[in-house]
Order: C-alpha cells, then structure tokens, then sequence
C-alpha cells in the first residue's frame, strides 16, 4: 500500500482525537490524524511525523497524519485504514476461491469471508483484522484505548466457530521489529478475556509483521501466518 504526495512535519499538539497541530516549514497546520486511539508513547511534541494530502477538496484539512518517526528513527505506521488495505493485497496472492470484504454476519460486520476449496469442498473462513500501533518491551500491545467493537468482533467470531466456520483474528503489526501481539489488559481486560475465550472456542490469532515506509505499509512476503489459513 503506497500514499501519494508525502510530507514531513513536525508535531505539536492533538486538541482532540481526529486532530493535530503540526509545523510544515514556517507554518502551522492542522492536519487529520487517521486513528482515533491515545497513541500517547508516539505522538509525542516534536516528533517528527509525515502527512499525506486527503483525496476530498471540501474538507476543513488538507493533510492526513500517516506515519509517525521515533526517536530512534524507526517508523510507525498510524492509519487505522492501512491494516484492511494491506491484508487485503496480501490475501490477493494467496489461492483462495473467493474474498469478500465487509461480509455481514450476526450483528456484525466482518472484515473478510474467504472461501477455499478443500477435497472438492468449499470452506469459508470469516478473518477479523486489528492494527496494532502499541510496543512495550520489544512486544506489541492491542488495544492502546478499551474497544467495545474489538469485544464484540470477537463476541461474532466465537459464534462462527459453534456453527462450524473456521474464524481467524489477524494482528497487523504497523511498526518493524515486532512478530507477536500479546492483549493490553491494563489498557482493556474485557478484549483481554475475550480474546483468551476466542482462543479456547478456536479462533485463530495471526501476527503479521509489516515492513514500513514514510509512504507506505506491506506485510511480509513468505508469512506462515498463510499457511495457518489455507
């Protein structure tokens, strides 16, 4: 997944969770920042960050907040949008018999119903996907902000597993470094439990590292996390 007209700037301040004051040059601008959690450990005064432009002329900001630079230099891709785009190229080179986004199932909305063919059978699985922007320790961290959708998301996959679907949940890893996601429970202990029970009912949990750049995010070539899918 590429972005098109990126640009550095630095950070100021959030006034609220869509927003962001940033200096591009001489020039303070508010921008929109694409992630609605706390990201407190990233966005962080001075930080260096990059922007790029929005596709809507009438909107009040110009500029996306997509990325995030440490202070060691490593990249942070922060766009809640990315790990849907980048999992949905990554699941285009792999031979499933059909692909189906935003697939309505119980009081939800899953994010892909995949189809394989099995023995001449065909076989659905329904495929959740997180994007995880938190580390601690070498270890990444889901959720950085309580997320009763995530609860409920995994509320519908435990069900799919009792009527006999196969149900994954991927973690999108948006930062290098990074190969496994464990739950935040000082953050949120209900997705915590929840996931521990989705585990038990027989949901699986991919990790899928990515590689970052200032204008994009790509899951690795070559995961096993396919292999656990097919």
């Amino acid at each position: 997944m590429q972005y098109k007209e990126v640009i550095p700037a630095i950070f100021l301040e959030r006034p609220n969770r869509f927003a962001a004051m940033v200096q591009i040059g001489k020039q303070t601008e508010k921008v929109h920042v694409k992630n609605t959690g706390r990201c407190r450990e990233l966005l962080l005064p001075g930080t260096r960050v990059y922007l790029t432009a929005g596709n809507n002329p009438e909107r009040r900001t110009k500029y996306d907040l997509v990325t995030v630079q440490k202070e060691d230099g490593a990249l942070v891709n922060i766009d809640s949008q990315a790990p849907n785009k980048v999992v949905a190229e990554w699941l285009q080179k792999l031979p499933f018999s059909s692909i189906q986004p935003e697939f309505c199932y119980g009081d939800s909305r899953v994010d892909f119903r995949l189809g394989q063919n099995a023995s001449g059978e065909t076989v659905f699985t329904l495929l959740e996907v997180k994007g995880c922007t938190l580390q601690k320790n070498g270890i990444g961290y889901f959720p950085d902000a309580p997320t009763e959708r995530g609860v409920k998301h995994l509320r519908e996959l435990m069900r799919a597993r009792s009527e006999g679907l196969h149900a994954a949940i991927a973690f999108v890893i948006q930062m290098e470094g990074i190969t496994m996601v464990k739950p935040n429970a000082e953050t949120d202990q209900a997705f915590t439990d929840a996931l521990l029970q989705a585990q038990k009912a027989g949901v699986q949990v991919l990790y899928l590292p990515c590689s970052v750049q200032k204008d994009g995010l790509s899951i690795w070539e070559n995961m096993e996390s396919s292999k656990i899918l097919l």
